[in-house]
């Protein structure tokens, strides 16, 4: 149960989803796809989708890099967009007042890269007083070995384990392949 008390809801956090952070990556299509279907699920049952969108000297605003994959389409009125400078979604945003505005204590966070702007958010959120869940076939990374890196599956699936096993007091973590997330209680 989330610490934050007065926030029973649920939102979805897609994170650079764009077509320069997702070039190349590990699964790509079958993670988009899973992305897409959280996407369309969220909006069918009212469950708040929140976007964020990285900016860097490779992601120039307005870019073709910088813009989503063309299968998730752009957000809806409605659905906030919070843009980043950093790993962490929630560092120098308003992803926070976005998120409390909402009434939102309970975060389902899905996209890449896997190994820097995902795994800061969800920290990030862990010790800020979220409910974490992280959908573990909806995130991937790129290929790093190059850098000393394991291959990108393994980056996957490490970070499925490593997040699956965390823990703080009075907030819950999980992770969870796409067609088990529960977004909205019925």
């Amino acid at each position: 149960m989330t610490t934050l008390t007065e926030r029973p809801d649920t939102a979805l956090v897609v994170i650079d989803v764009q077509n320069g952070v997702m070039e190349g990556t590990h699964d790509r299509d079958g993670v988009v796809g899973r992305i897409v279907s959280l996407v369309e699920r969220a909006r069918a049952e009212g469950v708040a989708v929140v976007w964020v969108q990285h900016s860097d000297d490779e992601l120039k605003t307005g870019s073709e890099a910088w813009a989503y994959v063309p299968e998730l389409g752009e957000p809806r009125d409605g659905e906030a967009l919070v843009h980043k400078t950093y790993r962490d979604s929630f560092e120098a945003t308003d992803l926070e007042e976005r998120l409390a505005e909402r009434g939102i204590g309970r975060l389902v966070v899905a996209g890449g890269h896997t190994d820097f702007c995902v795994r800061s958010t969800l920290h990030g959120a862990l010790t800020r007083g979220y409910d974490v869940t992280l959908v573990g076939d909806a995130h991937t990374t790129e290929d790093l070995t190059a850098y000393g890196a394991p291959a990108p599956a393994q980056v996957v699936a490490h970070t499925n384990l490593y997040w699956a096993g965390q823990q703080a007091p009075g907030r819950s973590v999980a992770v969870l392949d796409a067609d088990e997330v529960v977004l909205s209680e019925i």
